[in-house]
């Protein structure tokens, strides 16, 4: 048999065939597993610009939206979109290239420049997102005799992170200080420690132990790492993060975090630390030397976001008091709220199922919020995270309690 002119292979044929038919019906097994676990992730469709109000196809024009983490509204501030404006228009949609070849601009250095200001480090080098930079930095940083010392509920790109390279591992308790202290002593004979932990940790808000870690690293002569996508532009006074929330910026050595949160909302990510460390990173850290330079939109907005808060901390002092209005609303109400004192406010509800269809119900109530389940959490440890604004007025976090309230009496989780 022949198709255009060459041989057609009858046998290899239905053999492909039956292979993709086999994958297939694998796949379609696990993703009725999902569904069946009430765990499926959909996505709603988002029809406007990204703030505290928010449109959603198929719901109501005006839906108050509680689960993005645009800390501080700046991801449609006007500022910040004039700024990404003027700089799509200076240097185009993209560089087409990564930086070493000839993608830097100066507005990434300018960007650089500000953030190893902002967060009063040696130096800076910017990544496409946070997991690139968390993806880049341990295989670059330690090797077969050194260890990594990493809290147990970090972040997924950390834990990926730490696979790539080939240190010595060491997972110690949440948050815990006895086991950390534990495992520097079982690493002692390593060239080099790094402790390793989320600031905040995503799924809980809880703030790690910093000045008891930066004891014991100090101790132990350790380095300490820490990732701040949950905390930079917010914590502290300055809104610099947990280490300046808890007086240790001299003591945290390498900073990583996000541009894709607080700082504009729309991507990137990067690390601060020392110049040597940042030096070489940009020698032969994988996700930046193998991807595309950060767009100069994306850069512009972030920048001028940063100005921002460089010039005044007005808006990240405004978040404590709408925190706490919304963690009191709740609590009072007899909902389960994790975490303390940080925008993150997951509504602890135990059960997948019952945190999907309470999402969809708080919806029709003209309410933007998602439920998490595992993978994403713990099993049996399904939750509403909400995450408060500072674009969030008193009113729409009262509505919010409101609306909590009726679903909650509804499925049976308060009285």
């Amino acid at each position: 048999l022949w198709s255009n002119g060459r041989p057609l292979n009858i046998i290899n044929s239905n053999r492909t065939c039956g292979s993709i038919a086999q994958a297939r019906l694998l796949l379609e097994k696990e993703l009725d597993t999902i569904r069946a676990a009430g765990t499926w992730k959909g996505e709603r469709v988002i029809t406007s610009k990204q703030g505290p109000h928010i449109n959603v196809d198929g719901s109501r024009d005006d839906i108050l939206n509680f689960c993005a983490n645009n800390y501080l509204g700046l991801s449609s501030h006007p500022e910040v979109i004039q700024a990404g404006i003027e700089a799509l228009q200076k240097y185009g949609a993209g560089l087409s290239s990564v930086r070493f070849i000839c993608g830097t601009q100066d507005l990434h250095k300018n960007l650089e420049k500000k953030l190893s200001q902002f967060h009063e480090r040696e130096d800076c080098i910017l990544y496409a997102s946070c997991f690139d930079a968390n993806a880049g930095l341990f295989e670059v940083l330690l090797g077969p005799d050194d260890a990594v010392l990493s809290d147990e509920l970090n972040h997924a790109s950390i834990i990926d992170g730490i696979r790539l390279c080939r240190a010595k591992r060491f997972r110690y308790k949440h948050m815990d200080l006895n086991d950390l202290e534990e495992k520097l002593r079982e690493s002692q004979s390593s060239r080099l420690r790094l402790v390793v932990t989320d600031g905040v940790f995503s799924m809980d808000g809880d703030v790690a132990p910093l000045v008891g870690i930066c004891d014991l690293a100090e101790q132990y002569g350790a380095l300490v790492f820490i990732d701040e996508c949950h905390a930079t532009g917010f914590l502290g006074p300055r809104g610099r993060g947990t280490d300046e929330l808890l007086g240790v910026m001299d003591k945290v050595h390498i900073v990583n975090s996000t541009l894709g949160k607080a700082l504009g909302g729309a991507a990137g990510g990067y690390t601060v630390g020392p110049k040597p460390l940042i030096d070489l990173l940009r020698q032969r850290s994988r996700p930046y030397l193998f991807s595309n330079s950060l767009p100069p939109s994306v850069a512009g907005s972030a920048t001028r976001a940063l100005e921002l808060l460089l010039a005044s901390n007005e808006i990240a002092q405004s978040m404590a008091a709408k925190t706490m209005r919304f963690r009191n609303g709740m609590s009072q109400a007899g909902f389960t709220i994790a975490g303390t004192a940080h925008p993150i406010c997951p509504v602890m509800l135990g059960d997948a199922r019952l945190a999907s269809i309470m999402a969809d119900d708080m919806l029709k109530l003209g309410v933007y919020v998602i439920g998490f389940s595992y993978p994403v959490v713990p099993k049996g440890e399904a939750r509403i995270r909400v995450q408060i604004s500072a674009a969030h007025t008193d009113s729409d976090i009262d509505h919010t309690v409101d609306a909590f309230i009726q679903t909650g009496r509804k499925h049976g989780v308060i009285s």
